[in-house]
């Protein structure tokens, strides 16, 4: 028996696969010890207990909490001497143009926790200055002072000649001054690329979390059985081995967030559709990203401004959830999010001490949540306080409950709007030419109202969206990666010593796959370059292969509108990623004709409007029926508004048109 597990702000989703049959389960999150909820959820899913588990996969929001909540390890830094400062001056980018005293995120690690030492290398990792060890002993003494959980080194030119690095993690493991040598993280081992302040604001974030996540699947592992096998998801949407984590922490910062994408796009694909917008409305926050064809992760991104160099679906995250705070703000206007009202106390309907109104008691207060039938019954509402909260809030605005209600949703969609637009409209894409595909507990409640306001033409819910991130971890392979800085002009010299490299960085992938379990025939290699033009800040990567300059030249065309295929080119990065095909849950098809679905009520709503209700249970392959109306299950509810269409396609996803 299989189960993923995804750790949400405000729900514990939990999806079984036995046999090839499904089993999904939510319950409230232990914000305070996220294991404990998870724990709970595990053993109520699985039939005889968790002894029974054989394999579990986790969506883990541990090191994104920790590096935005500022809670993370006690770190020191060891750079070249000369460098101390490098994590404070940065790359000097101003985020507003005009804003004369911007605000900078502060380092993870205080400045008086940066230590140098005398060592240098020149670019081609030849040793100009001999690391003096007599100066390392001295900082380390310093250090031992400091109750270090964790101690970064980043070096100048580590990526080329890791030798002074090692030095260094001997000397720290010989005077005893951490436990385990997880605890020291080498940039040489971590990032191995060239762009000094990028490589270490890397390391820091990867020192800041792994003592977190190490502890954190510690305690994991000592719950399951010994025989369970625990894997972890990346943020690139694959999967790895708990014990990786130890050394490579930082790849699970989007982990939740990814899982989702992974789930809908397999869907969404077996459904028919490949160009999809993903919507993952949580309790806490929205993440939206756009595949077109295939997923793409991008090689570094950002985490609180802070510069991060691994791989990483490409995700546009907002504070604007089920569980997102309205109020209203100094000049009198109504504002939703970002502050969340999480799991505790969670909104006012939900019973546990909220007070301030959310997006889910607007929704309650509008009739799109139903008291009766909310979590499959299991869990009751509590509309009275709900509308109690609604009229303090309304009087601030002077609005009716009802008005102020729809404002609440309004503002909510609005801002889901400009993330959906960041992702499509301004990297060039057309909504139009998408399917949105809602999931997550609150994301079919308002889908076809974010869908209408960009002309998509089409949302897809699937049949389980409040637990699709669970469903992605496991359909998400096994993924390795690895890179290796080259800096050298594109001859045929250096391309033909980079396929001798490609052989080496594969050999290691098939080592680490096969650790995962992975069978030689169920893996898969791809290898791509990173290029620039010779003088060029920046790169694009294009596929290891042959004509790598026509590709490169086209690639620049699409991506800037012009080439200059009289220009030199520059090698940066060579990079392998390896995947393992993992056996997924088996989705079959169900072929039937169209027939008018009837609903099992009506009620009319707080607007005075009837609305059909539908248990999506008991919608057959070829349903169809019109809206306006509620559909209900377990882990969400779909609201389809008057004026939209929706059928049941042979997965049983809920296809929702535009009349």
């Amino acid at each position: 028996m299989q189960v993923g597990v995804d750790i949400g702000g405000t729900f514990t989703d939990l999806v079984l696969s036995d046999n090839g049959k499904l089993q999904i389960y939510k319950l409230l999150s232990s914000p305070h010890n996220p294991a404990e909820s998870m724990l709970s959820g595990l053993d109520i899913i699985t039939p005889g207990g968790i002894s029974a588990l054989t394999q579990v996969a986790h969506g883990s929001t541990v090191a994104t909490n920790a590096i935005l909540e500022r809670k993370g390890a006690n770190v020191a830094l060891i750079t070249t001497a000369g460098f101390r400062d490098m994590l404070f001056i940065g790359r000097q980018n101003r985020p507003v143009l005009y804003d004369l005293y911007p605000a900078l995120p502060e380092p993870l690690i205080p400045r008086e926790q940066c230590y140098e030492v005398p060592e240098r290398l020149d670019y081609r990792g030849d040793v100009l200055t001999p690391l003096d060890l007599n100066a390392l002993d001295k900082v380390l003494k310093q250090i031992i002072t400091k109750q270090i959980d964790a101690i970064a080194v980043s070096l100048l030119f580590s990526y080329v000649n890791p030798v002074h690095e090692q030095q260094i993690k001997e000397q720290i493991l010989k005077m005893g001054i951490v436990d385990n040598d997880w605890q020291v993280v080498l940039s040489s081992d971590v990032l191995p690329e060239f762009r000094e302040y990028e490589r270490t604001s890397t390391i820091a974030l990867e020192s800041y979390v792994r003592p977190i996540m190490s502890t954190y699947i510690t305690e994991l592992e000592e719950k399951l059985p010994k025989e369970t096998s625990l894997r972890i998801m990346k943020s690139d949407g694959g999967v790895m081995r708990a014990n990786r984590v130890r050394e490579q922490a930082i790849n699970t910062a989007l982990s939740g967030p990814a899982a989702g994408v992974m789930g809908a796009f397999h869907v969404s694909k077996l459904a028919g559709y490949d160009q999809i917008i993903t919507l993952d409305m949580g309790g806490t926050s929205t993440d939206v990203a756009l595949i077109a064809g295939q997923p793409q992760p991008r090689p570094e991104s950002e985490i609180d401004n802070l510069p991060l160099r691994v791989r990483m679906l490409d995700i546009e995250t907002i504070g604007a959830g089920g569980g997102s705070i309205a109020r209203v703000d100094a000049g009198g206007a109504l504002r939703v999010g970002p502050e969340s009202a999480g799991a505790t106390p969670g909104p006012v309907v939900y019973g546990n001490g909220g007070q301030q109104v959310t997006v889910s008691d607007a929704n309650a207060m509008l009739g799109r949540l139903d008291p009766d039938y909310f979590l499959g019954g299991r869990m009751t509402l509590d509309l009275a306080a709900g509308q109690n909260a609604m009229q303090t809030l309304a009087q601030q605005v002077n609005l009716s409950d009802i008005d102020t209600a729809k404002g609440v949703i309004d503002i909510a969609n609005v801002n889901i709007d400009r993330a959906l637009r960041r992702v499509s409209i301004a990297r060039g894409h057309d909504p139009r030419d998408f399917t949105l595909v809602a999931f997550g507990g609150a994301g079919p409640l308002h889908a076809c109202e974010v869908a209408q306001q960009l002309d998509i033409p089409r949302v897809l819910v699937p049949h389980t969206p409040g637990v699709l991130c669970a469903l992605g971890l496991l359909v998400a392979d096994v993924a390795v990666d690895y890179s290796r800085s080259i800096m050298r002009l594109a001859t045929r010299n250096t391309i033909a010593r980079l396929r001798a490299e490609q052989i080496e960085l594969i050999a290691q992938g098939k080592k680490d796959l096969e650790q995962e379990g992975i069978a030689e025939d169920e893996m898969l290699f791809s290898v791509t370059l990173d290029l620039r033009y010779e003088g060029q800040a920046y790169e694009l990567n294009v596929p290891f292969g042959r004509n790598i300059i026509r590709m490169f030249n086209e690639a620049h065309e699409v991506t800037y509108g012009h080439a200059m295929p009289n220009r030199r080119i520059e090698i940066v990065n060579l990079r392998v990623n390896g995947t393992g095909i993992i056996e997924k849950p088996l989705f079959t098809a169900t072929l039937a004709g169209a027939f008018d679905a009837k609903p099992f009520a009506e009620k009319e709503s707080p607007l005075g409007t009837k609305i059909q209700l539908f248990n999506r249970d008991a919608l057959d392959a070829g349903a169809t029926f019109a809206g306006e109306a509620l559909v209900f299950q377990l882990d969400s509810t779909t609201y389809v508004p008057a004026g939209w269409g929706a059928r049941v396609d042979g997965y049983k996803n809920l296809i929702l048109e535009k009349a």
